[in-house]
């Protein structure tokens, strides 16, 4: 059965690896884990460092609302090129010309 350990203690463990004042073999024996562990978890907390100072939903939301909104006005852009396209054509059907614009 394998050990699981909660975030709280591997994030005490990989801070005190980042530290550098003990080697990864110190704090293996010192938290009784794998080094390999404590290597995983410095990589994973060098990782994922920069998330902890994005504000809570406010850059995926502004970037997510901004796409939505790029999606729509490029779906309005295609639907009045349809829209004119049809009217010229209906244009030359009735006066056998291109409309002046």
């Amino acid at each position: 059965m394998r050990k699981s350990y909660d975030k709280d203690f591997k994030a005490k463990v990989a801070i005190e690896a980042m530290k550098g004042d003990k080697t990864l073999q110190e704090i293996a024996t010192r938290y009784e884990v794998h080094p390999n562990l404590v290597t995983q978890w410095k990589k994973q907390l060098i990782a994922q460092a920069a998330q902890l100072f994005e504000k809570a939903g406010k850059g995926n939301a502004a970037a997510e609302e901004a796409e939505r909104k790029t999606d729509a006005l490029f779906r309005q852009i295609g639907q009045l090129q349809v829209e004119n396209e049809f009217l010229k054509k209906k244009h030359r059907q009735l006066y056998g010309s291109e409309p002046k614009l």
